[in-house]
């Protein structure tokens, strides 16, 4: 297992880069290569827990309005379109959990890299792509939501990043950069729940939490705070700007990553 320096550093990775557009899961496959030469998805998979957490106290506020609007005011639109938006990548991970979980796949370099850099590129040229009309998360329709769900599905591929993904296509949506993020987020929180309660619940990953309890405990407390700083960080950037920076970030990264493969 990891060394309490690397349990540190893997839950500062992942509370960064799991709101940060830059691909978590990635990013965490990166980090393992060069901690222990191979990755570990099940450790990652606990990772969520502190994220999850990070976003449901961040949120708070925002969640109690939501909860208020569907049993006081009956008003369901907000609700429904993030379950709408969750769907998708829930039932894909689900029947296809297998194939997302195998070494080849989710641990692969190759796929990474690709992931990396060519979301960034989206994210370079987002801009300048044609947008549907303006709206914003209260208002927006079953069709578009469905659109930002079915884009979260590419998250699944480890590179792509489940933020990165939904604030593209919520972008795209007509959703301001600010609102795509924080509807982005608090549309990752069906799925994220749905991750920890698996977690729970299936007898070999409850043996492994066990196996590993002080390991994850501590990568977690870790992951909420650089979480929670992360979130907060991305709702203040995006007000003012887009995504071209984390774009061409993306961008750099891949092309050293592709070096790296090549000189192996």
């Amino acid at each position: 297992m990891y060394s309490m320096f690397e349990t540190i550093i893997l839950g500062i990775v992942q509370g960064i880069t799991e709101f940060i557009p830059v691909s978590s899961s990635g990013h965490l496959v990166i980090t393992q290569f060069f901690f222990a030469g191979a990755s570990n998805h099940l450790f990652i998979e606990f990772l969520d827990i502190g994220t999850t957490i990070a976003l449901f106290v961040y949120f708070r506020k925002r969640i109690w309005s939501i909860v208020k609007d569907v049993f006081i005011e009956k008003n369901f639109t907000l609700f429904r379109n993030i379950m709408i938006t969750a769907l998708p990548a829930g039932i894909i991970g689900y029947l296809m959990s297998d194939i997302l979980n195998s070494s080849w796949f989710f641990a692969s370099l190759v796929v990474v890299t690709i992931s990396i850099g060519l979301v960034g590129i989206i994210m370079v040229v987002l801009e300048k792509i044609p947008k549907a009309s303006s709206t914003n998360p209260d208002k927006l329709s079953p069709q578009r939501a469905l659109a930002i769900g079915i884009a979260q599905i590419f998250a699944l591929i480890p590179g792509v990043s489940r933020s990165g993904s939904t604030i593209i296509a919520g972008r795209l949506s007509g959703l301001s950069a600010a609102d795509a993020a924080q509807y982005s987020f608090l549309a990752a929180l069906p799925i994220m729940s749905g991750v920890m309660l698996k977690l729970f619940l299936g007898s070999s990953e409850r043996a492994y939490l066990m196996e590993h309890l002080s390991v994850i405990v501590l990568s977690n407390v870790f992951a909420f705070i650089a979480g929670m700083v992360a979130v907060g960080f991305m709702m203040r950037y995006l007000s003012k700007h887009s995504l071209a920076l984390f774009g061409w970030y993306r961008i750099a990264l891949s092309a050293v990553l592709a070096v790296v493969i090549l000189l192996q």
